[in-house]
């Protein structure tokens, strides 16, 4: 599966009604059409670019936006809706996690108190993680994480790297200051 493809499902996915489950279960269908190594390969890069979120900065954004409370399943969850904004966004906001104050779904939850926001409001999509494993579980007769342990991926907590110095995003902590 390239990278063309990989993005091109993820947005699709974000695209579907319903809500987060939904759209995980459109994607999981469509997962289950494609042969059995696309799925892994599907798997494989969704680690991989989800573990180009594990930053200082994006865990640090992270917390502001969930007003301080950020566990590794949080912060995991986050990285997945991430995605859901596009491969320029995510882009954007690997190499800069201040440029989340651009995105229109992030100011649009900084204008609400957090006490406001449905369940599909938050910035988090765990399920997008359960796609693949479902669609292969339907397609092949063991688990994902054994294939993907034997290529040398892990189903791992995020693990980003303690800054030296404190991560300053001012343009995000000012949305989400008051």
């Amino acid at each position: 599966m390239t990278d063309e493809a990989f993005w091109h499902l993820i947005a699709r996915a974000a695209e579907q009604p319903g809500d987060r489950d939904e759209r995980a279960e459109w994607l999981t269908e469509e997962l289950t059409r494609l042969p059995v190594a696309q799925i892994v390969d599907f798997a494989v890069r969704l680690h991989a670019v989800r573990a180009r979120a594990d930053t200082p900065g994006l865990l640090r954004a992270a917390r502001l936006i969930h007003d301080g409370v950020c566990t590794d399943e949080v912060f995991r969850s986050f990285q997945l809706w991430l995605l859901t904004l596009g491969r320029a966004a995510f882009d954007a906001v690997v190499a800069d996690a201040d440029a989340l104050a651009d995105l229109a779904p992030v100011r649009e939850l900084a204008a609400r108190p957090m006490r406001e926001w449905s369940a599909q409001d938050w910035p988090e999509w765990e399920s997008l993680d359960f796609a693949a494993h479902d669609a292969y579980g339907e397609s092949a007769e063991r688990a994902l994480d054994e294939e993907l342990s034997e290529l040398g991926v892990a189903h791992t907590a995020p693990t980003a790297p303690l800054s030296r110095e404190p991560v300053v995003l001012p343009r995000l902590t000012a949305l989400f200051s008051g």
